[in-house]
């Protein structure tokens, strides 16, 4: 921790910063203790009920069924905006066009050879 630099774009992790380790206040120090208390207390009941070899209900998961939610419900809270629109532009229309025209030239680069008779066939169809 004596050694890290602070990178020139990002500022400093919380988890980094000294005062977060030597100049908390108690009342601080208190409410974090209660706050990890409080989350390993849940993380226990749920493990309980995990476990549970007489289990017969279903256990609900308040965080997945969260993210069920928010997975099922994607348009009601999508909001499209001019960076949204330009980044489904650039990654679903521009590379078929880009491809098409790739394609397109390289056919008929290769029907006009043949038409003239100067392509050189290395896979020749028939004799």
């Amino acid at each position: 921790m004596a050694d890290y630099k602070d990178a020139p774009l990002a500022s400093r992790p919380k988890t980094l910063d000294p005062a977060e380790y030597f100049n908390l206040s108690p009342e601080y120090r208190r409410a974090e203790e209660e706050r990890a208390a409080v989350r390993a207390n849940l993380k226990r009941q749920y493990q309980m009920q995990l476990n549970n070899p007489h289990r017969k209900e279903l256990i609900e998961d308040p965080a997945l069924n969260r993210w069920v939610y928010a997975r099922s419900n994607i348009y009601p809270h999508f909001r499209a905006t001019s960076k949204t629109s330009l980044m489904g532009v650039l990654f679903g229309v521009v590379p078929l066009i880009f491809w098409f025209g790739v394609f397109k030239t390289d056919r008929d680069n290769r029907e006009e050879k043949i038409k003239a008779g100067t392509y050189d066939r290395t896979y020749k169809i028939s004799y």
